[in-house]
């Protein structure tokens, strides 16, 4: 079982920054998966927002491209997603994934920590 722990959320002002950030229990496990960062607003379907692989290779929606940043630290065990520019649309829960590489090991989540765009 791996526990992933999800820090930084708050309210922050339109056009203000935070950096989110996930502590996952177990190495092993994390440095062979792609880490994730979704989102869930209030009456809205959970979406995916950015992954970066093993590798370091990230990919992002395009309403956060150029505004937020995924970044991974391997020898800590932790995924980062830093947020410029925020906008109300960017309220959300945010929720860390681990997608575990070759399909034998389920998907693990955060509990999710709540971001508030608001002036």
């Amino acid at each position: 079982q791996v526990q992933l722990v999800e820090s930084g959320g708050g309210l922050v002002q339109p056009g203000g920054s935070l950096r989110l950030s996930c502590a996952a229990s177990s190495k092993i496990i994390f440095n062979f998966s792609t880490m994730g960062w979704y989102r869930q607003a209030p009456g809205k379907q959970r979406e995916l927002v950015a992954t970066v692989d093993s590798g370091g290779s990230t990919n992002y929606i395009e309403s956060v491209e150029g505004r937020f940043t995924i970044s991974r630290d391997n020898v800590k065990a932790t995924v980062a997603l830093q947020m410029n520019s925020l906008k109300s649309e960017d309220t959300a829960v945010y929720y860390c994934n681990a997608h575990p590489s070759g399909g034998k090991l389920m998907d693990y989540w955060g509990k999710g920590t709540l971001v508030t765009v608001s002036s």
